[in-house]
């Protein structure tokens, strides 16, 4: 009664100490990941409809999506924006796309120094929308 406790962590010291080693020797040696692994984002744009269902599931409110009418009537996607910083990396967005437009890709080396740098920009239109396109001439 009186020492099990005792033994018990010598037992888990012992089998930990000559067991396999956990410790990956990351930038020498890239880990494998699992291909369902949350990494960084990819949206395909010309599959995205600028519906804001990925925006209304994110707990921490990351996404920000700018969308305008077209000629057709049609929303269209003009940019798609994501705070990183705040990102919690669940994939509600990425569960709840209707669309199935966005992605997570084994990217996971997102570690910068300036706030600035975890804002990434997925899509934007490089036509702009009509008004932006007849100011330019």
């Amino acid at each position: 009664m009186f020492g099990q406790g005792l033994l018990r962590g010598l037992q888990i010291t012992w089998h930990l100490a000559f067991g396999k080693a956990i410790t990956e020797e990351y930038p020498e040696r890239r880990p494998s990941l699992p291909p369902r692994s949350h990494g960084s984002f990819v949206l395909e744009g010309d599959k995205c409809r600028g519906c804001g269902v990925c925006a209304n599931a994110c707990p921490n409110h990351v996404i920000s999506i700018d969308t305008r009418r077209g000629e057709d009537k049609k929303r269209h996607l003009a940019k798609f924006t994501m705070k990183l910083g705040q990102c919690l990396f669940c994939g509600l967005c990425v569960e709840n796309c209707p669309s199935d437009a966005l992605h997570f890709k084994p990217d996971f080396e997102l570690a910068c120094y300036r706030f600035e740098d975890t804002i990434h920009v997925l899509f934007e239109d490089k036509a702009g929308a009509p008004e932006q396109v007849a100011d330019e001439e």
